[in-house]
Protein backbone atom coordinates (compact mmCIF):
# COMPACT_ATOMS: atom_id res chain seq x y z
CA UNK A 1 0.00 0.00 0.00
CA UNK A 2 2.42 2.33 -1.37
CA UNK A 3 1.51 6.39 -0.25
CA UNK A 4 -0.77 5.39 2.39
CA UNK A 5 -1.31 5.74 6.18
CA UNK A 6 -0.32 2.17 6.50
CA UNK A 7 2.45 0.31 4.68
CA UNK A 8 2.35 -2.36 5.84
CA UNK A 9 0.87 -5.79 4.43
CA UNK A 10 -2.24 -6.88 6.06
CA UNK A 11 -3.95 -10.48 5.40
CA UNK A 12 -7.19 -11.57 7.07
CA UNK A 13 -9.02 -15.04 7.29
CA UNK A 14 -12.27 -16.09 9.14
CA UNK A 15 -12.44 -19.79 11.25
CA UNK A 16 -15.85 -21.84 10.82
CA UNK A 17 -16.69 -20.46 14.12
CA UNK A 18 -16.60 -17.16 12.84
CA UNK A 19 -13.55 -15.80 14.05
CA UNK A 20 -11.96 -12.80 12.44
CA UNK A 21 -8.16 -13.34 12.15
CA UNK A 22 -5.81 -10.25 10.52
CA UNK A 23 -2.33 -10.01 10.48
CA UNK A 24 0.34 -7.86 9.63
CA UNK A 25 3.70 -9.54 9.16
CA UNK A 26 7.18 -7.30 9.97
CA UNK A 27 10.50 -9.02 10.16
CA UNK A 28 11.99 -5.94 11.52
CA UNK A 29 12.08 -7.30 15.03
CA UNK A 30 11.40 -10.91 16.64
CA UNK A 31 8.74 -9.84 18.57
CA UNK A 32 4.94 -10.03 18.12
CA UNK A 33 1.74 -8.29 19.52
CA UNK A 34 -1.34 -10.36 19.96
CA UNK A 35 -4.75 -8.39 20.22
CA UNK A 36 -7.97 -9.45 20.57
CA UNK A 37 -11.14 -6.42 20.35
CA UNK A 38 -14.50 -8.16 21.94
CA UNK A 39 -17.32 -6.10 20.31
CA UNK A 40 -19.12 -5.51 23.75
CA UNK A 41 -18.56 -1.98 25.83
CA UNK A 42 -20.79 0.03 27.99
CA UNK A 43 -22.77 0.53 25.39
CA UNK A 44 -23.85 -2.98 24.91
CA UNK A 45 -25.06 -3.35 28.67
CA UNK A 46 -28.75 -3.08 29.40
CA UNK A 47 -30.69 -1.43 32.19
CA UNK A 48 -29.26 -2.76 35.59
CA UNK A 49 -26.03 -4.17 34.00
CA UNK A 50 -24.16 -1.01 33.93
CA UNK A 51 -20.20 -1.75 34.67
CA UNK A 52 -20.53 -5.60 33.95
CA UNK A 53 -18.06 -4.82 30.24
CA UNK A 54 -15.33 -3.36 32.61
CA UNK A 55 -15.79 -5.58 35.27
CA UNK A 56 -15.09 -8.75 32.80
CA UNK A 57 -11.70 -6.87 31.71
CA UNK A 58 -10.57 -7.60 35.54
CA UNK A 59 -12.39 -10.99 35.85
CA UNK A 60 -10.37 -12.43 32.05
CA UNK A 61 -7.38 -12.10 34.13
CA UNK A 62 -8.76 -14.43 36.99
CA UNK A 63 -7.99 -17.86 36.18
CA UNK A 64 -9.89 -20.08 33.14
CA UNK A 65 -10.54 -23.83 33.12
CA UNK A 66 -6.43 -24.58 32.12
CA UNK A 67 -4.94 -22.03 33.68
CA UNK A 68 -4.63 -20.83 37.77
CA UNK A 69 -5.84 -17.18 39.17
CA UNK A 70 -2.88 -14.30 38.16
CA UNK A 71 -1.16 -17.30 35.86
CA UNK A 72 -1.67 -15.52 32.55
CA UNK A 73 0.26 -12.59 33.64
CA UNK A 74 2.98 -14.87 35.10
CA UNK A 75 3.13 -16.71 32.31
CA UNK A 76 3.56 -13.97 29.31
CA UNK A 77 5.99 -11.87 32.04
CA UNK A 78 7.83 -14.93 32.74
CA UNK A 79 8.70 -14.89 28.80
CA UNK A 80 9.70 -11.92 28.39
CA UNK A 81 6.24 -9.87 27.42
CA UNK A 82 4.09 -7.38 28.39
CA UNK A 83 0.47 -7.22 28.90
CA UNK A 84 -3.07 -5.52 29.31
CA UNK A 85 -6.84 -4.62 28.60
CA UNK A 86 -8.92 -1.63 28.48
CA UNK A 87 -12.45 -1.28 28.43
CA UNK A 88 -14.64 1.56 26.78
CA UNK A 89 -18.14 2.20 25.67
CA UNK A 90 -17.68 1.17 22.12
CA UNK A 91 -15.36 -2.54 22.78
CA UNK A 92 -13.20 -4.40 25.30
CA UNK A 93 -9.50 -6.10 23.87
CA UNK A 94 -6.91 -7.58 25.69
CA UNK A 95 -3.22 -7.76 24.75
CA UNK A 96 0.02 -9.25 24.77
CA UNK A 97 3.29 -8.66 23.09
CA UNK A 98 5.86 -11.75 23.30
CA UNK A 99 9.11 -12.63 21.79
CA UNK A 100 7.93 -14.35 18.58
CA UNK A 101 8.72 -17.89 19.88
CA UNK A 102 5.92 -17.31 22.02
CA UNK A 103 3.01 -16.30 20.13
CA UNK A 104 1.67 -20.21 20.17
CA UNK A 105 1.48 -19.31 24.18
CA UNK A 106 0.01 -16.28 23.86
CA UNK A 107 -2.94 -17.23 21.51
CA UNK A 108 -3.23 -20.39 23.82
CA UNK A 109 -3.99 -18.00 27.00
CA UNK A 110 -6.43 -15.68 24.89
CA UNK A 111 -8.44 -19.37 23.54
CA UNK A 112 -8.72 -20.56 26.98
CA UNK A 113 -10.09 -17.18 28.39
CA UNK A 114 -12.27 -16.43 25.97
CA UNK A 115 -14.04 -20.63 26.08
CA UNK A 116 -13.11 -21.12 29.68
CA UNK A 117 -13.68 -18.75 32.06
CA UNK A 118 -17.17 -19.37 33.27
CA UNK A 119 -16.46 -22.91 34.42
CA UNK A 120 -14.14 -21.50 36.39
CA UNK A 121 -15.30 -18.37 37.84
CA UNK A 122 -16.29 -18.66 41.27
CA UNK A 123 -18.19 -15.73 43.42
CA UNK A 124 -15.35 -16.02 45.60
CA UNK A 125 -13.62 -14.56 42.42
CA UNK A 126 -16.72 -12.56 41.67
CA UNK A 127 -16.49 -10.84 45.07
CA UNK A 128 -12.90 -10.11 44.75
CA UNK A 129 -12.90 -8.28 41.57
CA UNK A 130 -16.32 -6.12 42.58
CA UNK A 131 -14.18 -5.01 45.36
CA UNK A 132 -11.52 -4.03 43.46
CA UNK A 133 -13.96 -1.86 40.27
CA UNK A 134 -15.08 -0.40 43.99
CA UNK A 135 -11.82 0.67 44.83
CA UNK A 136 -10.77 1.77 41.51
CA UNK A 137 -13.72 4.23 41.08
CA UNK A 138 -12.40 5.83 44.48
CA UNK A 139 -9.01 5.90 42.83
CA UNK A 140 -10.09 7.17 39.58
CA UNK A 141 -13.05 8.89 39.92
CA UNK A 142 -14.19 9.97 43.96
CA UNK A 143 -11.00 10.75 45.72
CA UNK A 144 -9.29 12.69 42.20
CA UNK A 145 -9.39 16.55 42.07
CA UNK A 146 -12.12 16.75 38.81
CA UNK A 147 -12.15 12.75 38.49
CA UNK A 148 -15.57 12.50 37.57
CA UNK A 149 -16.15 14.99 35.13
CA UNK A 150 -16.36 12.05 32.17
CA UNK A 151 -19.08 10.98 34.86
CA UNK A 152 -20.83 14.06 34.48
CA UNK A 153 -20.31 14.56 30.99
CA UNK A 154 -21.92 11.57 29.58
CA UNK A 155 -25.58 11.58 31.13
CA UNK A 156 -25.35 15.42 30.10
CA UNK A 157 -24.61 14.82 26.57
CA UNK A 158 -26.73 11.75 25.88
CA UNK A 159 -30.18 11.16 27.31
CA UNK A 160 -31.51 8.49 29.29
CA UNK A 161 -31.88 5.20 27.35
CA UNK A 162 -28.82 6.44 24.69
CA UNK A 163 -25.58 3.77 24.85
CA UNK A 164 -23.33 6.11 25.61
CA UNK A 165 -25.09 8.12 28.72
CA UNK A 166 -23.64 5.86 31.18
CA UNK A 167 -19.42 5.34 31.71
CA UNK A 168 -17.54 2.07 31.66
CA UNK A 169 -16.91 2.13 35.04
CA UNK A 170 -20.80 1.81 35.47
CA UNK A 171 -22.87 1.54 38.80
CA UNK A 172 -21.82 0.02 42.15
CA UNK A 173 -25.36 -0.59 43.02
CA UNK A 174 -25.54 -2.91 39.57
CA UNK A 175 -22.42 -4.55 39.95
CA UNK A 176 -23.77 -5.39 43.50
CA UNK A 177 -27.47 -6.47 42.43
CA UNK A 178 -26.34 -9.01 40.20
CA UNK A 179 -25.60 -12.96 41.10
CA UNK A 180 -22.72 -14.81 40.07
CA UNK A 181 -25.36 -16.46 37.26
CA UNK A 182 -26.08 -13.30 35.51
CA UNK A 183 -22.49 -12.42 35.27
CA UNK A 184 -22.23 -15.83 33.84
CA UNK A 185 -24.68 -15.36 31.31
CA UNK A 186 -22.90 -12.10 30.43
CA UNK A 187 -19.91 -13.57 29.18
CA UNK A 188 -21.34 -16.74 27.60
CA UNK A 189 -23.10 -13.78 25.61
CA UNK A 190 -20.42 -11.65 24.39
CA UNK A 191 -17.21 -13.67 24.80
CA UNK A 192 -17.84 -15.61 21.42
CA UNK A 193 -15.73 -16.17 18.26
CA UNK A 194 -18.37 -14.62 16.00
CA UNK A 195 -18.02 -11.34 18.44
CA UNK A 196 -14.05 -11.17 18.41
CA UNK A 197 -11.33 -10.03 16.43
CA UNK A 198 -7.25 -11.42 16.75
CA UNK A 199 -5.07 -9.20 14.98
CA UNK A 200 -0.95 -10.62 15.29
CA UNK A 201 1.48 -8.44 14.23
CA UNK A 202 5.05 -9.02 14.59
CA UNK A 203 7.34 -11.87 13.08
CA UNK A 204 4.94 -13.93 11.93
CA UNK A 205 3.72 -15.48 8.60
CA UNK A 206 -0.17 -15.13 8.15
CA UNK A 207 -0.28 -18.86 7.22
CA UNK A 208 1.39 -19.91 10.63
CA UNK A 209 -1.32 -17.18 12.97
CA UNK A 210 -3.99 -18.64 10.65
CA UNK A 211 -3.30 -22.31 11.63
CA UNK A 212 -2.60 -21.55 15.34
CA UNK A 213 -5.71 -19.49 15.44
CA UNK A 214 -7.53 -22.71 14.26
CA UNK A 215 -5.84 -24.78 16.23
CA UNK A 216 -6.94 -23.09 19.68
CA UNK A 217 -9.66 -20.77 18.92
CA UNK A 218 -11.29 -23.04 16.26
CA UNK A 219 -13.18 -25.45 18.37
CA UNK A 220 -14.68 -22.79 20.37
CA UNK A 221 -18.78 -22.10 19.73
CA UNK A 222 -20.32 -19.43 18.38
CA UNK A 223 -23.05 -17.55 19.39
CA UNK A 224 -25.85 -17.02 17.58
CA UNK A 225 -28.19 -14.72 18.62
CA UNK A 226 -25.15 -12.27 20.22
CA UNK A 227 -27.82 -8.85 21.13
CA UNK A 228 -26.73 -5.93 19.23
CA UNK A 229 -26.49 -2.62 21.55
CA UNK A 230 -29.19 0.05 20.90
CA UNK A 231 -28.37 2.59 17.73
CA UNK A 232 -27.21 5.73 19.24
CA UNK A 233 -27.08 7.70 15.86
CA UNK A 234 -29.69 9.57 16.53
CA UNK A 235 -29.43 12.10 19.74
CA UNK A 236 -32.56 14.74 19.90
CA UNK A 237 -31.33 17.72 20.23
CA UNK A 238 -33.11 20.25 23.30
CA UNK A 239 -32.37 23.35 21.67
CA UNK A 240 -30.53 24.63 25.25
CA UNK A 241 -27.33 24.39 27.11
CA UNK A 242 -26.79 21.67 29.55
CA UNK A 243 -25.48 23.57 32.48
CA UNK A 244 -23.55 22.06 35.93
CA UNK A 245 -21.95 23.29 38.39
CA UNK A 246 -19.79 21.03 40.85
CA UNK A 247 -18.36 22.14 44.56
CA UNK A 248 -15.92 19.93 45.14
CA UNK A 249 -12.68 19.52 46.66
CA UNK A 250 -10.35 20.93 43.64
CA UNK A 251 -7.09 23.72 43.39
CA UNK A 252 -8.74 25.93 41.15
CA UNK A 253 -12.07 26.55 38.64
CA UNK A 254 -12.25 24.28 35.79
CA UNK A 255 -14.57 24.67 33.03
CA UNK A 256 -15.45 21.96 30.48
CA UNK A 257 -17.14 23.26 27.30
CA UNK A 258 -18.63 19.34 24.74
CA UNK A 259 -20.59 19.57 21.87
CA UNK A 260 -22.28 16.22 20.34
CA UNK A 261 -20.07 15.86 16.61
CA UNK A 262 -20.09 12.94 14.32
CA UNK A 263 -19.01 9.60 14.91
CA UNK A 264 -15.32 8.50 14.62
CA UNK A 265 -14.74 7.01 11.34
CA UNK A 266 -16.57 9.38 9.28
CA UNK A 267 -14.79 12.24 7.29
CA UNK A 268 -17.01 14.60 9.64
CA UNK A 269 -14.96 13.27 12.68
CA UNK A 270 -11.71 13.34 10.46
CA UNK A 271 -12.79 17.54 10.37
CA UNK A 272 -13.39 17.53 13.69
CA UNK A 273 -10.17 15.75 14.80
CA UNK A 274 -8.52 18.61 12.37
CA UNK A 275 -10.94 21.20 14.22
CA UNK A 276 -9.90 19.94 17.99
CA UNK A 277 -5.61 20.22 17.03
CA UNK A 278 -6.51 24.07 15.94
CA UNK A 279 -8.20 24.70 18.84
CA UNK A 280 -6.57 22.90 21.89
CA UNK A 281 -2.93 20.91 21.19
CA UNK A 282 -0.08 22.37 22.65
CA UNK A 283 1.31 25.81 22.50
CA UNK A 284 0.07 26.77 19.04
CA UNK A 285 -3.31 26.55 19.69
CA UNK A 286 -5.83 28.97 19.87
CA UNK A 287 -6.76 28.21 23.33
CA UNK A 288 -3.17 28.17 24.87
CA UNK A 289 -2.45 31.44 22.76
CA UNK A 290 -5.74 33.62 24.15
CA UNK A 291 -6.19 32.03 26.95
CA UNK A 292 -3.00 31.11 28.94
CA UNK A 293 -0.54 33.28 27.03
CA UNK A 294 -2.94 36.05 26.22
CA UNK A 295 -4.88 36.60 28.85
CA UNK A 296 -3.28 34.61 31.22
CA UNK A 297 -6.62 33.80 32.75
CA UNK A 298 -5.77 29.53 32.25
CA UNK A 299 -3.31 27.62 33.47
CA UNK A 300 -0.83 26.73 30.44
CA UNK A 301 -0.95 23.27 30.88
CA UNK A 302 -4.26 22.63 31.66
CA UNK A 303 -5.89 23.70 28.88
CA UNK A 304 -7.05 22.05 25.90
CA UNK A 305 -9.77 20.67 22.99
CA UNK A 306 -9.79 16.51 21.97
CA UNK A 307 -12.61 14.67 20.33
CA UNK A 308 -13.30 11.16 22.13
CA UNK A 309 -13.23 8.55 19.56
CA UNK A 310 -16.60 7.00 19.81
CA UNK A 311 -17.88 5.42 16.82
CA UNK A 312 -21.69 4.49 17.38
CA UNK A 313 -23.43 8.00 17.84
CA UNK A 314 -22.42 11.68 17.33
CA UNK A 315 -18.93 11.74 19.24
CA UNK A 316 -18.11 14.91 21.98
CA UNK A 317 -15.71 17.49 21.54
CA UNK A 318 -14.62 18.67 24.34
CA UNK A 319 -12.60 22.01 25.42
CA UNK A 320 -11.57 22.66 28.75
CA UNK A 321 -9.31 25.41 30.89
CA UNK A 322 -8.94 25.63 34.47
CA UNK A 323 -8.45 29.06 35.72
CA UNK A 324 -4.96 30.56 37.02
CA UNK A 325 -4.77 31.95 40.63
CA UNK A 326 -7.57 34.70 41.34
CA UNK A 327 -9.72 34.16 37.83
CA UNK A 328 -13.20 33.32 38.78
CA UNK A 329 -14.89 30.36 36.84
CA UNK A 330 -17.33 33.39 35.06
CA UNK A 331 -14.24 35.05 33.46
CA UNK A 332 -13.05 31.33 32.78
CA UNK A 333 -16.48 30.05 31.18
CA UNK A 334 -16.51 33.46 29.29
CA UNK A 335 -12.94 33.28 27.51
CA UNK A 336 -13.30 29.35 26.77
CA UNK A 337 -16.65 29.93 25.46
CA UNK A 338 -15.21 32.67 23.33
CA UNK A 339 -12.24 30.94 21.93
CA UNK A 340 -14.85 28.12 21.23
CA UNK A 341 -17.50 30.26 19.21
CA UNK A 342 -14.72 32.18 16.95
CA UNK A 343 -14.04 28.77 15.44
CA UNK A 344 -16.95 29.20 13.33
CA UNK A 345 -16.76 32.97 12.59
CA UNK A 346 -12.92 33.17 12.31
CA UNK A 347 -11.31 31.57 9.83
CA UNK A 348 -8.33 28.90 10.36
CA UNK A 349 -5.78 30.23 8.89
CA UNK A 350 -2.69 28.01 6.74
CA UNK A 351 -0.71 27.74 8.84
CA UNK A 352 -2.95 26.53 12.12
CA UNK A 353 -4.15 24.31 9.35
CA UNK A 354 -0.80 23.01 8.40
CA UNK A 355 0.52 22.83 12.41
CA UNK A 356 -2.69 20.54 13.22
CA UNK A 357 -1.74 17.89 10.26
CA UNK A 358 2.03 17.97 11.24
CA UNK A 359 0.94 17.17 14.80
CA UNK A 360 -1.61 14.45 13.53
CA UNK A 361 0.99 12.93 11.14
CA UNK A 362 3.27 12.75 13.96
CA UNK A 363 1.23 10.81 16.32
CA UNK A 364 0.08 8.66 13.64
CA UNK A 365 3.21 7.64 13.01
CA UNK A 366 4.60 7.60 16.68
CA UNK A 367 1.21 4.83 17.60
CA UNK A 368 2.29 2.79 13.87
CA UNK A 369 5.94 2.66 15.15
CA UNK A 370 5.00 -0.22 17.90
CA UNK A 371 3.43 -3.80 17.16
CA UNK A 372 1.41 -3.49 19.38
CA UNK A 373 0.18 0.30 18.45
CA UNK A 374 -0.57 -1.54 14.86
CA UNK A 375 -2.47 -4.33 16.48
CA UNK A 376 -4.81 -2.03 18.49
CA UNK A 377 -5.38 -0.41 15.29
CA UNK A 378 -5.89 -3.12 13.02
CA UNK A 379 -8.62 -4.75 15.55
CA UNK A 380 -10.51 -1.16 15.51
CA UNK A 381 -10.82 -1.14 11.98
CA UNK A 382 -11.54 -4.82 11.48
CA UNK A 383 -14.39 -4.56 14.50
CA UNK A 384 -15.72 -0.92 14.08
CA UNK A 385 -16.36 -1.21 10.62
CA UNK A 386 -15.51 -4.56 9.06
CA UNK A 387 -12.30 -4.06 7.01
CA UNK A 388 -8.58 -3.29 8.69
CA UNK A 389 -7.81 -2.09 5.15
CA UNK A 390 -9.82 1.34 5.98
CA UNK A 391 -6.73 2.07 8.82
CA UNK A 392 -4.37 3.15 4.86
CA UNK A 393 -7.77 5.56 4.78
CA UNK A 394 -7.13 7.36 8.21
CA UNK A 395 -4.15 9.65 7.55
CA UNK A 396 -4.64 10.46 3.99
CA UNK A 397 -8.32 11.66 5.68
CA UNK A 398 -7.01 14.07 7.94
CA UNK A 399 -4.54 15.71 5.50
CA UNK A 400 -7.14 16.10 2.83
CA UNK A 401 -9.27 18.52 5.35
CA UNK A 402 -9.84 21.98 4.66
CA UNK A 403 -10.14 25.53 6.35
CA UNK A 404 -13.72 25.23 4.49
CA UNK A 405 -14.28 22.02 5.91
CA UNK A 406 -13.35 22.80 9.48
CA UNK A 407 -15.85 26.20 9.44
CA UNK A 408 -18.68 24.68 7.92
CA UNK A 409 -18.26 21.84 10.41
CA UNK A 410 -17.67 24.18 13.67
CA UNK A 411 -20.76 26.30 12.59
CA UNK A 412 -22.93 22.97 12.37
CA UNK A 413 -21.38 21.32 15.69
CA UNK A 414 -20.97 24.67 17.77
CA UNK A 415 -25.04 25.38 16.54
CA UNK A 416 -26.46 21.66 18.84
CA UNK A 417 -26.95 21.55 22.18
CA UNK A 418 -24.11 22.87 24.97
CA UNK A 419 -23.09 21.58 27.53
CA UNK A 420 -21.01 23.30 30.28
CA UNK A 421 -19.55 21.86 33.51
CA UNK A 422 -17.69 23.84 36.02
CA UNK A 423 -15.73 22.46 39.12
CA UNK A 424 -15.79 25.32 42.08
CA UNK A 425 -13.35 24.96 44.93
CA UNK A 426 -15.47 24.06 48.08
CA UNK A 427 -14.02 27.27 49.83
CA UNK A 428 -15.05 29.50 47.28
CA UNK A 429 -18.86 28.34 46.61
Amino acid sequence: MPDSGYPWPIETSRLDNGLRVVVSEDRTAPAVAVNLWYDVGSRHEPAGQTGFAHLFEHLMFEGSVNVAKTEHMKLIQGSGGSLNATTNPDRTNYFETVPAEHLELALWLEADRMGGLVPALTQETLDNQRDVVKNERRQRYENVPYGDAWLRLLPLLYPPGHPYHHATIGSMADLNAADLATFQAFHQTYYAPNNAVLTVVGDATASDVFALADKYFGALPARDDIPSAPDGHSVPATGQTAVESVSADVPAPRVYIAHRSYPFGTPGYNVITVLATILGSGRGSRLYQRLADGERIAQPDLVGAYGVDLAHAPAPLIATATARPGVSAERLAGGLAEVVDELATVPVTAAELDRAKALLSTGWWRQLSTVDGRADLLGRYATQFGDPARIADQLPGLLAVTADQIAEAAAEVLATDRVVLTYLPEETS
